[in-house]
């Protein structure tokens, strides 16, 4: 029995080519759509991280801000403004006979 010693490879491309044209379209097209899956489900996921991180941030930002809101708060407080006023730069209230009041027309 001669073996005959043919290119398998070889005999595809050609079989494509010459026979199977409308399977090789169909082959190519099939690759191309699936590239195109593959290239938007890269791109989804990308979106989907960055608003993610971007939703992060928001939250940190809101965190801080309002860590900053209860700063400021403790800080303009009444009494403190006034201990420190008394304290650091020797202010006393005034005599409530030494008091002016102003009216403007």
């Amino acid at each position: 029995m001669p073996q005959s010693k043919t290119n398998l490879a070889k005999l595809i491309v050609v079989d494509l080519f010459t026979v199977g044209r409308v399977p090789l379209v169909l082959l190519i097209l099939i690759f191309a759509s699936a590239m195109g899956v593959v290239f938007t489900t890269h791109h989804t996921r990308q979106a989907i991280s960055e608003k993610d991180q971007a939703f992060m941030e928001r939250d940190r930002l809101d965190n801080e801000w309002r860590n900053l809101i209860l700063e400021e708060t403790a800080l303009a407080e009444h009494s403190r403004v006034q201990e420190l006023a008394q304290k650091d730069l020797e202010m006393k209230r005034p005599d409530a006979d030494k008091e002016v009041v102003v009216n403007l027309k």
